[in-house]
């Protein structure tokens, strides 16, 4: 494999430094908790090697809102980062094809195009609301399509594809003999109410999720793989024996606590979330320099400059840090134009936002 850095972690706010930021929107879940934030004592942990599909525990939570999918469908993953690299190195090799949508996470793009397989990509477009269009899908598959790798809620514009969109999808990738794969990372974040769990729409479909995103612990790196196939699940075990043999016992005990009182931590982030899509909807409404799509789910947004800023882009991101000390993600972190950006709205506080969204106002007028 060729491996390379991707722009969106070079650049990630981790790297650059978060003490060089006042206003991060560039973030892309919601606001970082801590063990004392939530009640967590950490008892005294055998510190063994744990399960290695994930603790019994951790998995029966995951699968228990699946609406189909058994705790034995899921494999716990280093993040869904780790999930991703799995299943694309599991699945893919210099002879098959891979059609992926794009914007997208540089993950679902980058691994497949290190392992140097055939890459269609279906590119979303702003004047069709970045809408997955199940008839492009079917376009770009061929006989060597081994995977076809969609995200929903999507990053980086918060769009959603409706039930009716995904089974059709789910139905298409099936009859042509494909893997279905899902990047659900944001599910829980679904303002209209989340889409059936993928994976339990057919034994070719894979979901992969995190809760990195929607309960502001990447830190502990947890994240999974559902498959109701036997056989997929048994190869992605032997990859993941391969790599880290099992997951952090520390890791998951707090995985665990969180997905227990899933519905107490997620409602209040729901509601919040929703307010703060409304404050940037209404800043939108006012700011007649950006065009949008509203997102539906998620806690980003991707919006387009309606003209180049005085300068050219590189002068706006210059003037956007340098001047009001605001970070946004740039286009190119999602191989698109730098007049497009992508805009995170869960992680700061909401005062931080405010004033971010005044930055973006001000440096995109010089």
């Amino acid at each position: 494999m060729r491996y390379a850095r991707m722009p969106i972690e070079i650049e990630s706010p981790e790297e650059f430094g978060y003490g060089r930021i006042r206003y991060n929107l560039s973030e892309s879940s919601v606001a970082d908790r801590s063990i004392a934030g939530l009640g967590l004592a950490i008892p005294d942990l055998t510190l063994l090697y744990g399960e290695h599909r994930g603790g019994a525990g951790l998995r029966r939570l995951i699968a228990d809102t699946s609406g189909g999918v058994a705790a034995d469908d899921v494999l716990v993953t280093v993040g869904a980062a780790g999930a991703l690299f799995i299943i694309a190195t599991a699945l893919l090799s210099a002879d098959d094809h891979l059609v992926v949508i794009r914007p997208n996470y540089a993950t679902n793009l980058e691994t497949p195009r290190a392992i140097g397989c055939a890459v269609t990509h279906v590119d979303l477009g702003f004047e069709t609301g970045f809408r997955i269009d199940p008839t492009a899908i079917e376009a770009a598959i061929t006989p060597q399509t081994r995977i076809v790798s969609i995200t929903c809620p999507h990053n980086p514009t918060g769009t959603m594809l409706d039930e009716t969109e995904l089974r059709a999808l789910v139905a298409l990738t099936a009859a042509h003999g494909c893997i279905l794969l899902v990047d659900e990372t944001y599910r829980d974040l679904s303002f209209d109410g989340p889409l059936p769990f993928a994976a339990s729409l057919g034994d070719h479909v894979i979901s992969v999720a995190s809760l990195s995103k929607a309960y502001g612990v990447p830190g502990i790196r947890i994240g999974w793989i559902a498959t109701r196939n036997p056989a997929l699940q048994e190869r992605f075990l032997a990859a993941k024996e391969q790599i880290s043999i099992c997951g952090s016992v520390i890791d998951e005990w707090i995985g665990e606590q969180i997905l227990s009182r899933r519905d107490a931590l997620l409602g209040p982030t729901l509601a919040e979330m929703r307010r703060r899509r409304d404050r940037v909807a209404a800043w939108m409404a006012s700011e007649e320099l950006l065009d949008w799509v509203p997102p539906k789910g998620g806690v980003v947004c991707f919006p387009r400059m309606r003209a180049d800023p005085p300068g050219g882009t590189d002068a706006f991101y210059r003037r956007l840090l340098e001047e009001h000390g605001c970070y946004v993600g740039p286009g190119h972190w999602f191989e698109q134009p730098d007049t497009q950006f992508r805009l995170g709205y869960g992680w700061p506080t909401a005062d931080e936002l405010e004033d971010g969204l005044k930055a973006i106002s001000a440096a995109l007028r010089g």
